[in-house]
Parts: C-alpha cells; structure tokens; sequence
C-alpha cells in the first residue's frame, strides 16, 4: 500500500471494531482492540483526514436472555447496564468513538428487516426443518454449551453436548449418556423446528474474488480460501422462541440469529450518527462508494466478517468493506488470561489502579499488522512505559522548562539555532506516518523513540544545567532549551494518537496545538505556559494491587471465570541445564499423517520411535496442507513429554518444528544416516 496518508486530498473513512458483548464487563483483550482501532482512527484525524469511529452494544442472544433471568431482570434493562458501563470504561481509556449504540434499536431493527427481505426476494433464503435438542422444563431449545453428559465413545462424565475434551469424539447431543440440560437438569428431547438459512454457497465466486483481491492481510486470505476450498455451507440465520432479539418478518415465533443482527449493528450505529448530524448515510454504505471502509476485529470470529458479512452486503445491494484488519489475543506473563492468577483483568479494575496512558503506550509498543497474539509482560510493562514516555520523552521538556520559566520569561529564542535538527526530526514524520497507516504501531514507536534519544542526546552535549551556572552564556542556555522543546513538540505530535490525555497536557503547556498538519518548522519568539506534570512513573505496587484485586474478583465473577481459560500450573520462565538434560530428543518416522475434524491447525500423527508407536497432534497444518506428504518422513520428536489429553484426544509427545508460523513451519529433518529410535545429542 502507499503512503495513501500523505496524499493532499482529504479521505472519507468509517471505522468500527468488534461490537463488545452485553452480558458482561469490558477486559483488556476488549481494550487492545478498542485501543487499536483508536490510534489508527486518531492518526488519520490528526493528518487532517474525515475519519469516524463507530461501535455499539451487542445486545441480543440466548445468554443474554438468561442472564438477565438469573439476576431477576429484564433483558432490556441487563443491556441497558452494560451499554453504560462498557462506554464509561471505554471512555475512561480515551477511545473517541463519534458514536456507540446498541444493536437493540430502531435503526439496527430496521436495516435488519430491510436486508433479510432483500436476501429472501433475491432467493437467498431457503427453509428446512431440523431436529435439536429441547428442555421440556425451561422450554428452551439447547445449544451444545447447555448439554452435559457422558462420552459415549471413552465414558468421560461431565462433557458438552459436541465433542469430549478427554478422548476427542465428536457426536451430537443425542449420542450423550445420560444427557442433561445445564440449565434445568432435565433430560432433553428431540424436537422439530423450521429453521431459516442464508444460502451462502451461492456467494463461493463473489467471496473468493473478493478475499483474494488483496485487501485482507495474507494470513486471514488464506484462512478464508481454505473454507473456500472446501466448500461453503448453508447458515443457519434463525432461532426460535424464546429468544433475546428481532423477531424475523412474517415468521411469528423464529428470531434472527445474533450474528445476523450484530455486524448490521455497524450500519445502524453510523445510521444514528448521521440522523443526528445530518450526515449523507447512503454515501458510504452504496454501492460504488468512495468512502473507505475498515472493520477491527479478532482472528475468532474472522468466519462472520469474511464471509457471511460481505455476501449479505453484496446479496442485499450495499458496498463490501475495503478491508478488515484482524487482530491476535491478548496473553498476559506469556500465558491465556486467568482469573485466579490476577491476569483476567477488567477494565475497570484496571483503571482503578493505573493510567489508561500506560497501557495505551504499551500496547502500541507491542502492536503490528499481523495476527499473532499480543504479550502484556507486567514487568516489562512497567520498565517499558517508565523508561520511554517518562524517562525520555517527558524528560525533554521537565528538563528545559524550569530554565525558560526562569531566565526567559518562557519564551522560546526569537529564532532557531538548530534549524536542521529541528528540520530531521519533522522530515522523519513521513516514515512516521507510514507506519501507522500500515498499522505497524511498534515499529512507529521504535522510530519516535529513537528520535527522543537523540533530543536527550542533543541536551545532554550542551548542558544547559552547567551553562547557566556560567556568566555570559545565558544565550546558549536559551537556544539549547529552546531546540529542546521544539523536537518536544514533534515528538508529542507523533504520539498524540496514542497518548491523548497526555498530548492534550502537552499542548497547555507549549500553547499551541499537536497537529500533523500543523508541524511545518519550529517555534520561535513563542510564549510557553507553566510546566506541569505530564505523566508519572508506573510505582509496581499499583500493579500488584490490580493483579491482587483480579485475583480477589474470581470466586464472585462466575460468568468472567466461565469466559476466562482454566487456571494453569505457574511456571518460572527459565529452567536450569540438569532440567533440560531431562529432555529426551529421539529420531521418529512418520507413519501416518491426517486431519483433524474441526481443527484448524493440527494434524494427527502416528510416529514410529524405532518399534515404539505414539499419537502426536502437531500443529502444523497450514504448513502441510497435505498429510499424506508427511509419511515416510523423519523428524524429531520430544519422547518423553507426558501424555496431555486435548479435545481432539491424547497426544502421547510433541514433534519439533521451526519458522515463523502459518505456512512457514519447517520440521526438523535429521542428516542421512538417522534412523527411528535415535537419541538426537
């Protein structure tokens, strides 16, 4: 992509990200997202760009029907809650929406409607009965996640009504021993029902031309085509009463399907957005728009906006979207969020301990245009953001200010002594620029803190501390401190999009604005306001009182612990040489290689360890899409891993690979002359 950022001509730019849901409070996985988005939508503004950011509350959905019966409310005032809770901790971390709805609302009601007799009047949807799972007792027709049983295959209690986490069968409810409704204990039935479906099949050609056109980044276009490949299916669209949402037009009784609704929820918000500010609504959403389009979203639900979305567009008459930016999860200490171990965090919790400024820094620290997860290292959080925005960038300015205020009425020198320095760092800000359009965020950070080194440098080589201490060279205490806020303010111009709160300090203080398009040379003969504290330091015992405050939260948060992944063993991150020596590497030959019914990326592999078999899952799948070219193959193998039961079943090993992930994933091939069973050294 160009440099499209700097082009003279001003854009026109929606942007969304995921709609979070009401049934629960915002984390920090919500808020990298949000915050993402946020920076991106931030920048263009500041590069004097038409661009708004809307969201909404997705407000419909079983779960939240049954919540607000659990809490002896009704559904409406259970999102009513949550919609003002989510956009007080939204704001709270500086996200500028232009809008934040609610998919429970006229305008999402009415383009709903609208686009579902479009998809029905251009033979898009069909109907069939099928059979489910009913609870007689509440009434209420059961997804797997609401059955519990034991497996008919291995005889595990307690699995869910799709598959057995202990042995990896996959089954229908029907097949559960002793089948039971989670939520009233009653035995369920097998009850037929019309179901309504989006006849997704017929957009196979419209989507791979679409997907492959290079508008999405290369990992998620390749994901996509693998659906492609093996052929799409009919979506089920509908679901029946009771239900939590919009009722389907001439069906009494049948519901659209949440996820119909919520990606229609973009569109409604940005429709109450210009109802209310008499924007052109038509203008971005037809055909043939010139606005550009850009959805935010997580790699989990990458399905419903790159395939189900823009078909359902294309079916009912509107523009696709220019792209969708997918984004990794969020891992805190290297490992899934927890609850019990104080990672799970909530936004809220977060900010009652420290600055949103913090963690937005960090997180554009961290973040690219890929999809791999995002570490949030505690440690390294506090080192980082205290190192660079305190110890550097605030740095510049509280060490040139106190000598303005005091030998020059804080005035900046009536003209520059450095024009070329101060003339480098503004010329940076198109290399600057391109980063972020790329969304390639820790390599802009990288960029502007390498400029605030040399800005230190430059104070540090003229030592205005020991210069005023002289007689006769107030002048050049005047010109270095005067450079200093000059490269201060270019630099905070950079940072604006991701520190706001911090920039809007800045600009009382230098008493002038931080614009991208306002930075054209230095300041000169300029009248400073009084300094005041920017940012402060990150004190570590804030961080332990939120990790310890999270960790108090989860015997009370049942529904985040349900969301949360099952503690896991803590572990240090290093181990000593007599505990890798424990390690037994051993030559194995690949014997037999196939897929794994609903996984994404493993494959399951027989190895032979020289007469010793073992059932491996390996992760490599992307890499080699066809198993069969595995068999005969050697590689090596960690032989005495113990046996871990996984979803799929039993993986009695791990097999050693190397590269940087999807498609390049190399495994290990041992020089001629190895044979099954050989102790790799």
């Amino acid at each position: 992509m160009s440099d499209r950022s700097a082009q003279s001509s001003v854009r026109d730019i929606l942007v969304t990200s995921a709609l979070p849901y009401a049934n629960g409070p915002l984390h920090l996985g919500h808020m990298l997202e949000q915050v993402q988005t946020d920076i991106w939508v931030r920048f263009q503004q500041s590069r004097g760009h038409n661009c708004r950011y809307v969201c909404a509350e997705d407000a419909h959905g079983t779960a939240i029907m049954l919540t607000a019966e659990e809490l002896g409310i009704t559904p409406q005032e259970q999102i009513d809650r949550m919609h003002a809770a989510h956009l007080a901790d939204s704001r709270d971390f500086h996200i500028n929406f232009a809008n934040f709805h609610s998919t429970h609302s006229e305008e999402n009601r009415e383009l709903s409607e609208s686009i579902y007799l479009a998809l029905q009047a251009n033979g898009h949807i069909a109907e069939r009965e099928i059979t489910q799972a009913f609870d007689p007792e509440k009434q209420l027709f059961l997804s797997d996640r609401y059955i519990k049983g034991t497996c008919p295959r291995c005889k595990t209690p307690d699995q869910y009504g799709d598959n057995c986490e202990a042995c990896g069968a996959t089954y229908s409810p029907s097949d559960l021993i002793d089948a039971t409704s989670v939520l009233s204990g009653a035995t369920p039935v097998d009850k037929a029902s019309l179901h309504y479906f989006f006849t997704l099949p017929a957009f196979e050609e419209m989507l791979k031309e679409w997907t492959g056109s290079g508008t999405l980044q290369p990992q998620i276009a390749n994901k996509l085509k693998e659906w492609l490949d093996t052929g799409l299916q009919e979506w089920d669209i509908s679901r029946d009463a009771p239900y939590f949402g919009f009722e389907i037009p001439n069906a009494p009784g049948k519901y659209f399907y949440v996820w119909l609704d919520a990606p229609i929820g973009y569109m409604a918000s940005h429709k109450n957005l210009c109802d209310r500010e008499g924007l052109d609504f038509d203008a971005v959403w037809a055909r043939g728009s010139s606005t550009e389009l850009y959805h935010f979203i997580g790699k989990d639900i990458i399905n419903f906006h790159g395939l189900f979305w823009p078909a359902m567009l294309d079916s009912a008459g509107y523009r696709t979207p220019t792209s969708i930016f997918v984004h990794g999860f969020l891992t805190v200490n290297g490992t899934k969020m927890s609850k019990s171990r104080g990672t799970f965090v909530n936004a809220r919790t977060y900010l009652e301990h420290l600055d949103a400024e913090y963690i937005r820094y960090y997180f554009a620290a961290k973040l690219g245009s890929g999809v791999d997860d995002i570490d949030l290292n505690l440690e390294d959080f506090v080192q980082r953001v205290n190192s660079d925005v305190v110890g550097k960038v605030v740095n510049i300015a509280s060490r040139c200010a106190g000598f303005l205020r005091k030998g020059f009425d804080s005035r900046l020198e009536a003209t520059c002594s450095e024009p070329a320095l101060v003339q480098d760092f503004i010329d940076a800000g198109g290399a600057i620029a391109e980063l972020y359009e790329q969304r390639e965020f820790s390599k802009a950070i990288r960029e502007i803190i390498a400029l605030a080194d040399r800005a230190n440098q430059y104070i540090d080589e003229k030592k205005p501390w020991v210069l005023a201490k002289e007689e006769g060279r107030e002048a050049e205490v005047h010109a270095a401190c005067s450079v200093g806020i000059n490269l201060f303010r270019v630099l905070m111009t950079y940072l604006k999009p991701v520190l706001p709160a911090m920039a809007e300090k800045a600009e009382t203080f230098l008493n002038c604005s931080l614009d991208w398009t306002a930075l054209d040379s230095a300041l000169v003969g300029h009248e400073l306001a009084k300094f005041k504290p920017l940012l402060t330091r990150i004190d570590p015992k804030n961080v332990e009182a939120m990790v310890a405050a999270t960790a108090a939260e989860a015997p009370t948060e049942k529904a985040a612990e349900t969301a949360a992944p099952a503690p896991e063993k803590d572990t240090d991150s290093t181990i000593d040489f007599d505990t890798f020596a424990k390690v037994e590497l051993r030559v194995a030959e690949i014997v037999a290689a196939e897929h794994v019914e609903g996984a994404d990326k493993l494959l399951r592999l027989t190895l032979d360890l020289g007469g010793d078999q073992r059932n491996v899952f390996a992760g490599i799948k992307q890499a080699y899409p066809d198993p069969a070219a595995l068999v005969g193959r050697l590689t090596v193998c960690v032989a005495n891993l113990a046996p871990r039961k996984m979803r799929f079943g039993v993986s009695e090993g791990m097999v050693l690979a190397a590269g940087p992930g999807g498609g390049d994933i190399f495994l290990l091939q041992p020089d001629d002359g190895a044979r099954p069973g050989m102790v790799v050294k």
